[in-house]
């Protein structure tokens, strides 16, 4: 049964994806250097990615429960970055999804770490793997200091300010982490309890969320209206990614970095460094340094410091990693 009486319709504020960018150029790219091995790995993983959200892509759109939907939103502050396969706004909930189109099954043991399990070669391999609950999590994180920013700015948050407080945070916006591989077995007996009902395969998504509001307390939903500005926060605070997909994956299997390209990837060395040692992003470098940085592009530690565009302790502590970067 439908949960709206009166909209029912999904409404796609943003329905492009970064994935399809992706997928356009790689395939570009194959039919102009046909069998590179590495850009044939890079194009079927894109694919299987691609195909994963457009699954979830279409469930979203006949669910029928009359929601908001972004897919592929960036969302930036203060220098920290997150990318959101989908953000679902429903009257009453916010739905943060991570989308996982992984080959073999996944399990989450008692200790809540995530182990996937796949065949290669005839032989059954075990890895762990970095827990995409957590990196959907860290994603809201993210959402959570531009909310708490625009609370007293922003009229459109003020609307609905009467379901919100920080106790409720978490509970108003849910994480949920959907493997949209038919064939994934999700292993779950022995997981924490507040991860089972977390991680899903793709088609109990739809029933999730309806069972949420169906068990929630209607006298605090928000109207549609008010629901839409909620969702077009998302929307009014996303980055757009206007990169070159083909320019960037031909210098990245068939020649150097393209300026821009170096530029982007040292500014995430910069704020990922920045965030692991608790420092400003300019004890990093600073904008003049990665400027020169780009334009130098110095191969060795000795270079580095024959150009003087580092300070000697900059050069100790990340001189390395930057080389290794420029080397890539």
């Amino acid at each position: 049964m439908a949960i709206f009486s009166n909209v029912k319709e999904t409404i796609f504020l943003k329905n492009t994806s970064s994935l399809q960018k992706k997928y356009e150029a790689l395939d570009r790219l194959n039919k102009e250097y046909p069998n590179n091995k590495e850009l044939l790995e890079e194009f079927y993983m894109v694919k299987k990615g691609l195909y994963g959200e457009n699954s979830i892509a279409y469930q979203l759109e006949k669910s029928n429960l009359g929601l908001f939907v972004l897919r592929d939103i960036n969302i930036e502050y203060e220098g920290l970055k997150a990318q959101i396969d989908f953000v679902v706004v429903t009257r009453c909930y916010c739905y943060f999804i991570e989308c996982k189109n992984l080959i073999g099954n996944i399990t989450v043991n008692d200790q809540g770490d995530f182990i996937r399990e796949f065949t290669y070669n005839g032989k059954t391999v075990k890895k762990g793997m970095y827990s995409p609950l957590r990196q959907v999590e860290a994603q809201r994180d993210v959402y959570k200091k531009i909310w708490n920013n625009s609370l007293s700015k922003n009229k459109i948050f003020n609307s609905i300010l009467r379901i919100f407080n920080e106790d409720s945070f978490k509970d108003i916006h849910r994480v949920l982490v959907v493997a949209a591989n038919d064939e994934t077995i999700l292993k779950l007996k022995y997981a924490p309890s507040d991860i089972k009902d977390k991680v899903i395969k793709s088609d109990r998504l739809i029933s999730k969320i309806e069972s949420d509001l169906n068990n929630s307390d209607k006298s605090e939903w928000s109207s549609m209206k008010d629901t839409e500005n909620w969702a077009k926060t998302f929307l009014n605070n996303s980055i757009e990614d206007n990169t070159d997909y083909y320019s960037y994956y031909k210098n990245k299997y068939f020649g150097k970095l393209s300026d821009e390209d170096l530029t982007s990837r040292l500014k995430d060395f910069r704020v990922k460094r920045a965030k692991d040692m608790n420092i400003k992003l300019w004890y990093v470098f600073n904008n003049e340094e990665l400027e020169k940085l780009v334009k130098y592009r110095p191969k060795t530690i000795d270079e580095l410091k024959a150009l003087n565009i580092l300070k000697p302790i900059r050069v100790k502590t990340h001189g390395e990693m930057i080389i290794e970067i420029i080397n890539s």
